[in-house]
């Protein structure tokens, strides 16, 4: 089953995968030009999603949120529910005081993934029901109703990934917060700004404040996030564009190709054509295997 909603003023688009509709994404490939968000929910067994070319577990009765530039595929689709949509339809930045979830959700860095227990399991069949019913209901108030159900299915994963991640919710809220700006804030600059100095001054906090915040939520620290992000979006061009070494280097905000690749090959043990080449040949022996 595939449903979708266009707003042809807007240019919103909101889709509702369920039960058997292949669905897969590549952000530098043939759809790059459609930016949806996506939320997952695996609702069978244990398989494997390929994010941005990792094989990661997708455990049982989980949902994965994956930001609009991230790719992907998985082992089965016919397990999964999959709700997609693009800023034009809800912008979750415009709207960050009524969901909570930019620089959490979206834009962390790393992959959550939330666990659904049996309440919770029953909460989003009921949600999910709603969004059918919305969604194949259409008249003047269909596009207000589907909104309130997003911002409610939003709300409602925000709340269950911070029981699951953030100890102590009602002390530590607003340093959380603090997290999720400095998260937002380095989604936004990555290509230019490598350090730490930048993201706390934007902050008004020092370097040491945000690594003790960062600490007390069991984070990586600051300058680790800082260059995780950038070995991602470096991965993502390597492995999606025939862009050259020198190019990424300078689109990454290195000065000094050199240096680039030692910084590279100390993140990964791999030189950047080094790790190309490792993914195109992994490619080339799935297409092999497939083939047989």
């Amino acid at each position: 089953m595939k449903l979708s909603l266009t707003d042809a003023t807007s240019g919103g688009h909101l889709l509702l995968l369920n039960d058997g509709q292949y669905f897969d994404r590549f952000f530098y490939g043939r759809d790059g030009a459609n930016k949806y968000f996506s939320m997952v929910w695996n609702r069978g067994e244990q398989q494997t999603v390929t994010i941005d070319g990792e094989p990661i577990v997708f455990p049982h009765q989980t949902i994965l949120p994956l930001m609009f530039n991230q790719s992907f595929s998985f082992e089965r689709t016919s397990d999964l529910t999959a709700w997609q949509f693009n800023r034009e339809f809800y912008c979750i930045i415009d709207h960050d005081s009524e969901v909570s979830c930019v620089g959490f959700l979206f834009g962390l860095g790393t992959n959550l993934f939330i666990k659904l227990d049996d309440a919770s399991q029953q909460k989003m069949e009921l949600l999910l029901n709603m969004f059918v019913s919305e969604m194949n209901t259409p008249d003047n108030v269909q596009n207000d109703m589907l909104v309130m159900l997003l911002k409610r299915l939003i709300i409602t994963v925000t709340q269950l990934a911070k029981s699951e991640y953030i100890p102590d919710q009602r002390q530590n809220n607003e340093r959380f917060n603090m997290i999720r700006k400095f998260n937002l804030l380095v989604e936004g600059n990555f290509h230019n700004e490598h350090s730490v100095n930048f993201y706390a001054q934007k902050l008004n906090k020092s370097p040491k404040t945000l690594s003790n915040l960062f600490a007390l939520f069991n984070q990586k620290s600051p300058i680790q996030m800082i260059q995780e992000r950038i070995i991602i979006e470096a991965k993502r061009l390597l492995y999606y564009t025939d862009k050259s070494v020198k190019e990424i280097t300078y689109e990454l905000g290195f000065e000094d190709p050199a240096y680039f690749c030692n910084f590279f090959k100390r993140h990964t043990s791999y030189p950047p054509l080094a790790y190309r080449n490792k993914k195109e040949k992994t490619e080339r022996e799935k297409i092999t295997i497939s083939g047989e």
